[in-house]
């Protein structure tokens, strides 16, 4: 049974709504305010070094010249149970802790995720939990004596968007197989395998005459033919499919990021970058994403709704089987075990062999995303302790950085097209030209104190640099999720997607961790740019050694080992 026009557009326009609710807290929390803010209060129960005896927050900022004077430039250290840490990298430890434990989260609701009646439970449920904690930070100032508590409310916030987007993902590869173009496509190879060609009823008798003509050659060989051409405008058509539906997503979740930039820079300059005024922007992204996730609870398919059944072909063609409502009950504790047997069983050296192309690109993915993450996260805490970016400033770098990634998302294709670049071709492109802001950062101890302008010395530098990052980074992320559908087994899509998003939002806490140690040992967060340059080198190589043939062809024949013969990936017998 086919889905009508309507109700695909009303599944498109529910996940379409919680991309655009749901981005909000990554653009306007996690990579701007979420940061300062948790500097900020980290600050203002902190004291200064070397003595620590007089409060960080006895420190006055010089807004008339945006420059520390030496006392300004004092360490401020926090102490946290028995430690004493850097008050800039209070954020970054909460961070990397809180990606460590969405990690965990995420890979122990996969079984559950891939379960199509339960997936919009546990999209909604986590959602509400991140939605939650991020609107708490209205209620709770930095001068109360549980103060620590924003460290815990962070990491709910960013373990419920990160377990809610893999369940948002894994309607993707759904989205697209039931899109009507693709639709059409596959009843066409369907008509063309159930319909012979005209040459088979031309002359019924042509082998009995001449016996050395096969029977139904001209039949095979058109019939043949046509499937093939249908077979590859099929598999670019779901690559198309695919890559729209995610690209239209990022671009509504920037847009929706921009929107409440905008709105929370009233109040923001009004009370000139105040804790409050952080909290205000924390908790309005947290209302949002509340808000605008409604759409998503009323239109995306329920437990009750049937769910389809796909099988892989001998082609790599999805066949479409029957649509059942799953009744079976749900045991939490079971599907967790399963999910971890499961991601233990994917790993295996063995397995890893059989699609080694998609794992090298894995691997790449893991220091990409965690190199984009960081190199984002890192700015931002330099424009605020470095260059003493007021908020109002930091916000403007936030608001153009996703405008300049809507407008990237969209120049790089036509680029693409008239240079006849691959994909591969245009992922390390851009991974190079992402390389080179760490890199100018580097530079700065060369300029410093020699030149008035240069190495990321001046304000006026990072807002370029922020239109520059944003037109590479919008366009990278479009890329990324398009290159991995191509080496993905058909069929199994969701719980490669989940894979694909353990690596992209729980697996970056490497980075801000070493981060975090760089500027505690150092008392400079500059430093950190030369790790974040070799970082992001390193995947350089592992992406140029992916063979894209040969991926796909080893997708195509890929079989998972814990399937039985003749199941398909929902266990019902094909």
């Amino acid at each position: 049974m086919q889905l009508s026009t309507a109700q695909y557009k009303k599944k498109l326009h529910g996940w379409l709504s919680y991309a655009f609710a749901s981005e909000v807290f990554v653009i306007v929390s996690l990579t701007l305010f979420l940061p300062i803010c948790l500097e900020q209060f980290a600050r203002d129960n902190g004291f200064l070094m070397p003595d620590r005896t007089e409060p960080c927050s006895s420190l006055k900022p010089a807004p008339t010249t945006g420059v520390a004077s030496d006392l300004e430039q004092a360490r401020c250290v926090v102490k946290i149970g028995w430690a004493w840490i850097d008050s800039a990298s209070f954020s970054l430890y909460i961070y990397s802790i809180s990606v460590a434990l969405q990690a965990i989260t995420v890979i122990s609701m996969g079984g559950i995720a891939d379960n199509p009646p339960h997936r919009k439970r546990l999209l909604l449920g986590f959602a509400a939990l991140g939605s939650l904690a991020a609107t708490v930070f209205l209620f709770l100032p930095s001068t109360s004596p549980i103060w620590y508590l924003s460290a815990l409310l962070a990491m709910l916030a960013n373990i419920g968007f990160g377990a809610s987007v893999v369940a948002m993902n894994a309607y993707i590869p759904s989205l697209a197989q039931e899109a009507p173009e693709v639709i059409h496509i596959l009843a066409q190879i369907q008509s063309a395998e159930d319909t012979p060609s005209p040459d088979a009823d031309h002359d019924p008798d042509t082998s009995i005459e001449n016996p050395s003509v096969p029977l139904l050659a001209g039949s095979a060989t058109y019939q043949v033919v046509t499937k093939k051409k249908l077979q590859v405008q099929y598999q670019t058509e779901l690559s198309r499919a695919t890559s729209r539906i995610s690209s239209l997503g990022i671009a509504l979740g920037y847009g929706a990021g921009i929107c409440l930039l905008i709105v929370a820079l009233i109040p923001i300059t009004k009370l000139q970058g105040s804790t409050f005024a952080l909290r205000l922007a924390i908790g309005l992204s947290g209302i949002w994403w509340a808000v605008f996730s409604i759409p998503a609870a009323i239109w995306l398919p329920g437990a009750s709704s049937p769910h389809r059944l796909t099988a892989r072909s001998d082609d790599g063609v999805l066949e479409r089987g029957l649509e059942v409502a799953d009744k079976k009950e749900l045991n939490i504790r079971r599907e967790i075990m399963a999910a971890w047997i499961r991601l233990g069983t994917m790993l295996r050296w063995s397995e890893m062999k059989k699609l080694r192309n998609t794992f090298k690109y894995l691997a790449a993915w893991f220091l990409l995303s965690d190199g984009f993450t960081t190199i984002t996260s890192t700015a931002i805490l330099f424009g605020k302790t470095t260059l003493h970016m007021s908020p109002s400033a930091l916000i403007l770098v936030g608001v153009l950085t996703p405008t300049s990634g809507i407008l990237g998302s969209l120049a790089w294709p036509i680029l693409q097209r008239r240079f006849a670049w691959t994909n591969l071709q245009v992922l390390v492109g851009l991974v190079i030209m992402a390389s080179m802001i760490p890199a100018y950062g580097c530079l700065g101890f060369l300029v410093q104190g020699r030149a008035r302008f240069g190495g990321l010395t001046t304000q006026g530098e990072m807002f370029g640099l922020a239109v520059y990052f944003g037109s590479v980074y919008g366009a990278f992320q479009g890329y990324a999720r398009a290159f991995y559908a191509e080496l993905l087994p058909p069929g199994e899509e969701a719980r490669w997607y989940g894979l694909f998003s353990i690596t992209d939002k729980s697996s970056s806490f490497i980075g801000p961790l070493v981060v975090g140690l760089i500027s505690d040992f150092t008392g400079n967060i500059r430093y950190a740019f030369f790790f974040l340059v070799f970082m992001i080198w390193l995947a350089v190589p592992l992406l140029m050694s992916v063979d894209v043939e040969r991926g796909r062809k080893d997708a195509q024949e890929y079989e998972y080992l814990g399937h039985t013969a003749g199941t398909n990936t929902n266990g019902v017998h094909i």
